[in-house]
């Protein structure tokens, strides 16, 4: 198919073709080869004294490359065996850079041609070994950087000491070596190595200024990514053993751990047919904040370069992380019918990797960002799968931990549903509720929750009708603790509680919302009726401890005597009342009458309990330990609940107090004691048959005794 011809009015106007030479396309173009030359906001940390924090500074890209392009060719002079000390000098208008190394140098007459020139260096021969027969391992592999900043800077001074020719010579490039001059070779004493100091064009950076505190942050990441290597900045020096583990250590010492390191050897052939091998060594370490709701951070790095924006090294750790942690906890996961996800795993961890390896590749010349590399790959997986199984031995907390992230998420899905279905409830008609009869002023309500059907009866003629209501039990109402969020709202009596005062599951209460400002719980005066007061304690605190904080949760005592005399009727809630009073007045006493439950009290005693001014305030003034003690008397854990009931003094444990009715210990028994007792041998046949015989009675004895003394701890 023909191209269809154009038809244009007059002559055209040719573009105009240019050469431009590298340093014109260098300072115009610099963000092709250091990337930006704005400054952005990069979420990284910042080192103090002993101390890192994570925070969003300004980070001006291009010119942050500039100077790491220098220090990257001391650290490749390290890994060839040449360089021990690292020095840096940032002058006190922050303008002038200096760095220098203790390494070979290199020949003279080349200095020109390295720092001017693009495609100029020592590193480009890929599949060159070193003398254990490895592939070399270099930060700089274009021949670029180190001229780029030579030709965007406005002054960039040179001085070789090149150690095999015991000759020193210093070259000095102005204007972006616009002018080049240089000294006569000679003689030197002391280190050999590369000395550059150098400003920063403001033409071509826009403000020359060097950050400090970055400049020192990268001068730190290199010593911890290079241990036994010595760096200085401004003569502080930084000297580190450990690596990455260190750098954990720092961001927060009490949580870190080292999963590992280890070194992955392969081989391949280079372009000659050749076998050679390659060493990829890998450190992996982490910071576990258990409590922290922070998503995960990594700072990583491959030949000491910090990978600010991540890549495969990334993805593969958090995915090996994640998987052998949801294959240690499957089991676990099944049986609690959990579904662990990543977050769950990957909460306020950190992950420090340290990647040394031959060749690299990143997608751009400011290496911010790591490809993919098969070889790489199976060193990660290598680092993985040998070492943590150790680091999961050492960190058992931490998988718990991530159990109980899921089941709060879980659970909070749970409750989310629960909301919806607890405000169709809400519309219901509850047929068990002897409603208040108040329309305009709801907030003077107080409804009662009782013990048995039998009760509301006598709680119905005795109660003020315009402002209490009352709610009846059947038998004891369900263990929250134990139970799932959809066995709560399937359970009936729960369902009409909720409905009658305008709560629901899922949800904090809304003082607009509610029918009954105040909840009494009413049940009989023995252990059972307790045992109620506490799981309805329980079942509110669980869903909306704020009732509590509010002041909306009572409790009333009803009488366990009416003891009429000549001039009124009397009631008392303990047999230590009654009996106190009878040492004073036994003659003004006609008749005891004891209430067995709510339903046996007389009019006269529903009255007295209903007419009263106040009730016992349930409160929990330490959340914490109210959840503990709610735990230990309602958790999966008995033994928990065998500590609270048995003291060594054989005390009796209260479960409801007058001042706070929250489960609470006595203070006797928060620490377990154990006794050994002392055994003797009977050694006569005449008091071996004596205890045979008298053995079937002391056991009846003893039986009778126990529960005795297990009903007063109870009660």
């Amino acid at each position: 198919m023909a191209i269809e011809k154009v038809k244009r009015k007059g002559r055209t106007k040719d573009a105009i073709i240019e050469k431009k030479d590298q340093r014109w396309h260098c300072r115009n173009r610099i963000t092709l080869v250091f990337g930006s030359n704005d400054v952005e906001e990069l979420d990284t940390y910042i080192y103090g004294d002993h101390s890192l924090e994570f925070k969003t500074v300004q980070f001006h890209q291009a010119k942050s490359k500039a100077i790491e392009e220098i220090l990257d060719n001391c650290i490749d002079e390290f890994y060839r065996g040449h360089v021990t000390e690292i020095h840096t000098e940032l002058s006190e208008d922050k303008k002038t850079v200096a760095v220098e190394d203790n390494g070979i140098g290199f020949p003279l007459a080349k200095i020109k041609q390295v720092y001017s020139e693009f495609r100029t260096g020592s590193k480009f021969r890929d599949e060159e070994v070193d003398e254990k027969g490895f592939l070399h391992r270099t930060l700089g592999q274009n021949g670029l950087g180190a001229a780029a900043t030579c030709l965007t800077s406005d002054l960039f001074k040179v001085r070789v000491r090149h150690y095999n020719s015991k000759k020193e010579r210093t070259v000095t490039f102005k204007d972006g070596a616009l002018k080049i001059s240089q000294s006569q070779a000679k003689t030197f004493k002391g280190h050999s190595g590369v000395r550059i100091e150098f400003s920063l064009s403001k033409e071509v950076y826009k403000n020359n200024v060097v950050d400090e505190d970055l400049l020192r942050k990268r001068i730190i990441d290199l010593a911890y990514n290079n241990p036994g290597l010595t760096f200085y900045f401004n003569k502080e020096k930084y000297l580190f053993k450990k690596g990455l583990l260190e750098l954990a250590e720092r961001i927060d010492e009490a949580h870190s751990q080292d999963i590992g390191s280890d070194s992955f050897i392969y081989e391949s052939k280079n372009s000659k047919n050749k076998k050679v091998k390659g060493k990829i060594d890998t450190s992996i370490s982490v910071t576990l904040n258990k409590a922290s709701e922070d998503r995960e951070r990594f700072i990583s790095f491959v030949n000491s370069t910090p990978t600010f924006d991540g890549g495969f090294h990334h993805d593969r750790v958090r995915r090996l992380f994640i998987n052998i942690i949801k294959d240690k906890l499957e089991r676990v996961a099944k049986k609690e019918k959990l579904v662990i996800s990543d977050n769950d795993v990957l909460l306020g961890v950190t992950f420090l990797v340290g990647v040394t390896m031959p060749n690299p590749r990143f997608e751009s010349q400011t290496k911010r960002k790591l490809v993919r590399d098969a070889n790489l790959e199976k060193a990660i997986e290598k680092v993985m799968t040998t070492q943590m199984p150790k680091f999961l031995r050492k960190n058992p907390d931490f998988l718990a931990t991530v159990v109980e992230r899921a089941k709060s998420r879980h659970k909070f899905q749970e409750l989310k549903d629960a909301a919806k279905k607890g405000k169709k409830q809400k519309r219901q008609r509850i047929e068990k509720l002897l409603d208040a009869n108040e329309r305009k002023n709801r907030s003077d309500c107080t409804l009662f929750i009782c013990e048995g059907d039998s009760a509301i009866g006598g709680l119905r003629s005795a109660r003020d009708k315009l402002k209490q209501g009352g709610i009846a039990l059947k038998g004891k109402p369900m263990n929250v603790s134990q139970a799932t969020i959809k066995d709560i709202l399937n359970n009936q009596e729960f369902s009409d509680i909720m409905a009658s005062i305008g709560i629901v599951i899922g949800q904090a209460i809304e003082e607009k919302d509610l029918r009954y400002s105040k909840v009494v719980f009413l049940a009989d005066s023995d252990v059972d009726g307790g045992h109620i007061n506490t799981l309805l304690t329980n079942f509110f605190y669980s869903f909306w401890p704020e009732m509590f904080e509010q002041g909306m949760i009572y409790l009333a005592k009803a009488p366990l005597f009416e003891v009429v005399t000549g001039k009124e009727t009397l009631y008392f809630e303990s047999e230590r009342e009654l009996e106190g009073y009878k040492s004073k007045h036994l003659k003004e006493i006609k008749q005891i009458h004891r209430n067995k439950g709510l339903g046996e009290m007389s009019p006269q005693a529903w009255k007295y309990i209903m007419n009263r001014d106040t009730y016992t305030k349930i409160e929990a003034p330490n959340s914490q330990e109210a959840k503990e003690m709610l735990n230990i008397c309602f958790g999966k854990d008995s033994s928990l609940r065998k500590e609270l009931l048995i003291d060594n003094d054989g005390e009796a444990t209260s479960y409801m107090s007058d001042e706070t009715s929250v489960p609470r210990k006595s203070s006797k028994v928060a620490k377990k004691k154990t006794t050994k007792k002392k055994t003797t041998k009977k050694k006569t046949v005449s008091k071996k048959m004596s205890k045979k015989n008298t053995s079937k009675k002391a056991s009846k004895k003893t039986t009778k005794k126990k529960t005795k003394k297990t009903s007063t701890r109870a009660r």
